[in-house]
């Protein structure tokens, strides 16, 4: 249920703010009042060890084209994203030859199983459920939980005692109600059954604050359907007991010697400036 609702509410989101945020170019306005800056997963003084790449002649990625901003087809027909393009940094570093071919999203963990790909780079909640079919990289990216308010709020912050008898929006049976029932349970919560009528009740004024998914709501505040109603409030949070381990790369379980070469490729992108460039490229208005 909780991959279901990851798909659907991020993705709702996204298409509504990809033409202003990737075909149309970043909007003034995140370029004005963000600072955004890359999240880094990996240690920068950590010395990384190339492991041995002999038994690996070529890699082929699979992923999808239909989760922008990280895999989505052009108008010709190729695909683009932030996992496509992080793909081709990782067959630079390796020197290795590479094809990114596309499937539907619920068929790449079978196809990984049947030797019809090499590695999966599309979006992989790292679960314990996932676990059991495909190993993973160390997670690339996260998707941990925030608070936006109404830029006219004046709420001091969002932490516990902030949000003390206020209202709190939120997607019902979500990680992010499980998370608000646990730590904030002085908060009135609002549960509508999407994480978009969350965001439009706090458009509306009829909450004081609404936590959902990070990435999402970074689209959301810089897509038009917000219409500069709203803003981020205080922090992630990113407990994996609720928002998970974040999303790695996945290949078939035991196939170590892949998984290494992998991980190696992520971490020497990232100490190279090229992860942030890339993030930067997708995520004008920083999720973290």
């Amino acid at each position: 249920m909780a991959e279901a609702w990851r798909r659907s509410s991020i993705l709702t989101s996204f298409r509504s703010a990809l033409v202003i945020l990737l075909l149309a170019g970043a909007s003034s306005r995140a370029a004005e009042t963000t600072n955004a800056a890359a999240p880094s997963f990996w240690d920068p003084s950590r010395k990384i060890e190339k492991p041995d790449l002999s038994a690996i002649k070529q890699i082929r990625f699979l992923t999808e084209d239909d989760f922008p901003p990280f895999d989505f087809a052009l108008p010709d027909g190729t695909i683009a994203g932030f996992n496509v393009d992080l793909a081709r940094a990782i067959c630079e570093e390796l020197e290795l030859p590479c094809t990114i071919q596309r499937r539907r999203w619920d068929t790449l963990a079978a196809a990984l199983d049947e030797n019809a790909g090499d590695a999966a780079i599309a979006s992989f909640a790292i679960t314990a459920e996932t676990r059991k079919k495909m190993d993973f990289t160390a997670p690339y990216y996260t998707t941990p939980g925030r608070f936006v308010t109404r830029t006219d709020s004046t709420l001091p912050g969002a932490a516990p005692e902030a949000l003390a008898d206020r209202t709190i929006a939120v997607a019902a049976d979500s990680a992010h109600e499980a998370y608000l029932r646990k730590f904030f349970p002085k908060s009135t919560l609002a549960t509508y059954p999407t994480a978009q009528q969350a965001r439009t009740a706090l458009k509306e004024g009829r909450a004081h604050a609404m936590f959902g998914d990070a990435i999402s709501l970074a689209f959301w505040l810089n897509g038009a359907d917000a219409a500069d109603c709203c803003m981020f409030k205080d922090g992630p949070y990113s407990d994996p007991n609720f928002f998970g381990d974040g999303v790695g790369v996945a290949v078939k379980k035991n196939n170590i010697a892949l998984r290494r070469a992998l991980d190696y490729a992520l971490a020497r992108v990232a100490q190279k400036g090229v992860y942030a460039e890339l993030y930067l490229k997708y995520f004008p208005l920083g999720p973290y």
